[in-house]
Order: C-alpha cells, then structure tokens, then sequence
C-alpha cells in the first residue's frame, strides 16, 4: 500500500476520497430531549476538522441526509471514482474520528479501493456493513479480500 502525505493534498485526483456521513441517524438517548440525538452532525463536524488539521486535501468529508442505514447509527460511506464504496456503522465522534481518517487515507492510497483486512482500523472492521462495486465494473474482475 502507498502513503499518501498528510500535507501534499495534490496527490493524483484519482486517488481522492469523500467520507459521506450520515447526519440523520438516530441514537436512542434516554438524557436527550427527543430521547434520541443525532450523532451524525457531531460525526461529520469532527471529521472535517480532523481532515483539515492534518491537511488532507485530498479527502473530501460530505454530510449527507440519510444513508438508509438506521439500525447501525452512526454510519459513513467511504468513496471515490472508479472505487469500491465502504459502508460502515456503529461509529462514534469521540471514538472513531482518528479511525475513519485512517481509513480514508488507506482509501485513497489504493488503486481499486479494497484496503487489506488487517490493515483496517478496529472499528472500521467491525463496523463494515457493505462493500459496493464501482460504477462499470464487471464479473470478470477480481476484488481482493
């Protein structure tokens, strides 16, 4: 696998990634007003800051209204052109901000977007919800595992 540099954002725009993160998800909170929160927003504001203190031009990070995955808050997906799309949940602001950016970085230092399995954060790997092929892909390619 290929680092990218944390401060060089002008790495080869086929290697960029968007984190999309879901902003309408729902937590069960019994301390919350509505008895829920929504961990999404606090998600994507953490993750936009944590991309831009390290300097990652490279990596876009987009909140987005749902990603239909409601049982699993919080989720993000993981994309970028001609790249398989990681779906992941169960994550946490305070927890998995650091993860997910790693995550992201592996991401887009991949030709195809399939980062090896031990190479993945803990909760990235836990989290995985699905694995989406590229736009124009075909049977006759082989994903890695």
């Amino acid at each position: 696998m290929t680092a990218l540099s944390e401060t060089n954002g002008r790495e080869a725009a086929s290697t960029a990634a968007t984190i999309f993160v879901c902003t309408t998800c729902r937590r069960k909170r019994e301390d919350a007003p509505l008895g829920y929160d929504l961990p999404g927003e606090e998600l994507s504001r953490a993750l936009a800051d944590e991309v831009a203190r390290r300097g990652l031009q490279q990596i876009a990070v987009t909140p987005v209204e749902c990603l239909a995955v409601c049982r699993r808050p919080c989720t993000v997906a993981i994309a970028g052109q001609d790249k398989w799309t990681h779906l992941v949940g169960d994550l946490d602001a305070t927890a998995h901000v650091d993860d997910i950016v790693t995550a992201a970085i592996a991401f887009a230092s991949s030709a195809d977007g399939i980062v090896p399995w031990m190479e993945r954060p803990q909760s990235i790997r836990s989290g995985g919800i699905a694995r989406i092929p590229p736009v124009g892909f075909t049977h006759t390619e082989k994903p890695k595992a």
